[in-house]
């Protein structure tokens, strides 16, 4: 689950990390009233939208205008926001269509003396947490990784015991910092490694972390992730989502009880287990084809959960055929034939429908469908359905 800038720092204020004061503002009078409050002669605007980017990202409303600006004034704070609210923030992680900006961040300003980047990630292949830090702060991580890999400086730790002092020394040694500074590490950055392990959180991000003049370490952005499967221990952060933010076709599915991730190609995939949708989405770019999303029914779908799966694929306008592709085993085939031919009476299939059904029960299931009215192609094998499907979704789209 993602939340927004100013609740991240507002979660990391309470854990007693050092973040800048500001106030959110949903109207441009509100923003001019945050700016009066905070009592500074400068002031920052930041677009609240769940993408990174923003400071690059311009409005589709507004090309000049970027999704975080320096003010100086209420009136220009006032302004600034008002071409912000209502408008679409287009930037590298929003999509070309944007995200429509709601609320404003608006923060005091801050003397920086240096710009970092710090990250904190589950690295799987040692089953431990990881701090990645850089000098290059305000950079996109991912070019750095690319091109200066040996900038990033990288600690794990034990969510248990947290952050090492001796661990804080060599990242503060390999930063540069001053004796100042490195005190200011020893507070920082194991209170940001407790915070990640308290909240479970699947990412914590800050870039920039900026050093100012005065050798402090201050979040001056925050973004936060959490592990949807340990909200049940967080209910306060829950009540933090934001599904304004969250495509509306993966809500659905996520409140029928589907894993659902939306893609930008034009094949439906409707498969039982994450492993197998991995795999038919593989194939289906091997084929030349483009997948439209993810899509697992689970292992014990029944007929209500498949009729809300095709209707959410047949929503999405880009899709040009659907790839059924079941292994039985908890759900046996007869059970999905079922349930795909309770689905076409109730949803109507308008587009190629190619079925590739193995496992238990699989001839009966075969059967059940060869013997219903269900318009739709069968295949003997995942490598059969993948040529199928990707060729009626090209026909379809040429015609």
């Amino acid at each position: 689950m993602k939340i927004h800038e100013f609740q991240a720092k507002d979660l990391l204020r309470q854990a007693g990390i050092t973040v800048l004061k500001g106030q959110v503002a949903r109207t441009p009078e509100e923003a001019a009233d945050a700016f009066r409050q905070l009592g500074g002669e400068l002031a920052v605007v930041k677009a609240q939208i769940h993408a990174g980017g923003r400071g690059k990202g311009t409005f589709r409303e507004h090309p000049d205008q970027h999704g975080v600006q320096l003010v100086r004034s209420a009136e220009e704070a006032q302004s600034v926001a008002e071409r912000m609210l209502g408008n679409h923030l287009v930037t590298i992680q929003s999509g070309a269509e944007g995200k429509v900006v709601h609320q404003v961040l608006v923060e005091e300003g801050c003397r920086i003396a240096r710009e970092l980047y710090l990250g904190i990630v589950l690295d799987r292949s040692v089953a431990k947490p990881v701090l990645m830090m850089s000098t290059e702060g305000g950079v996109e991580i991912e070019k750095v990784a690319a091109e200066t890999p040996e900038l990033i400086f990288k600690e794990h730790f034990c969510p248990a015991r947290g952050l090492q002092p001796f661990q804080v020394r060599k990242l503060a040694a390999k930063l540069g910092l001053g004796k100042t500074a490195q005190k200011s590490a020893a507070r920082f950055l194991p209170s940001l490694c407790r915070f990640f392990a308290d909240f479970d959180c699947s990412l914590v991000e800050i870039n920039p972390l900026v050093v100012t003049e005065d050798d402090e370490l201050v979040a001056l952005d925050a973004k936060v992730n959490f592990d949807d499967n340990a909200l049940f221990r967080h209910p306060d952060v829950a009540e933090l989502r934001d599904e304004s933010e969250e495509d509306p076709a993966e809500l659905r599915a996520a409140r029928a009880g589907l894993s659902y991730v939306k893609l930008d190609g034009n094949i439906g995939c409707l498969v039982n287990g994450a492993g197998l949708a991995m795999a038919t989405m593989d194939i289906i770019k091997y084929y030349g084809g483009e997948p439209a999303n993810f899509l697992d029914v689970g292992g014990g779908a029944n007929t209500e959960q498949v009729t809300e799966a095709f209707r959410i694929l047949l929503d999405d306008p880009h899709v040009q055929a659907v790839l059924v592709n079941i292994f039985g085993g908890i759900a046996r085939c007869t059970t999905i034939a079922e349930a795909l031919i309770a689905a076409s009476r109730v949803v109507g299939f308008n587009v190629p429908l190619v079925v590739r059904l193995e496992g238990t029960e699989v001839e009966e299931g075969r059967r059940m469908l060869a013997e219903s009215d269900v318009d739709l192609i069968t295949a003997d094998s995942l490598a059969d359905a993948a040529q199928k499907v990707v060729a009626a979704a090209q026909s379809r789209s040429a015609s």
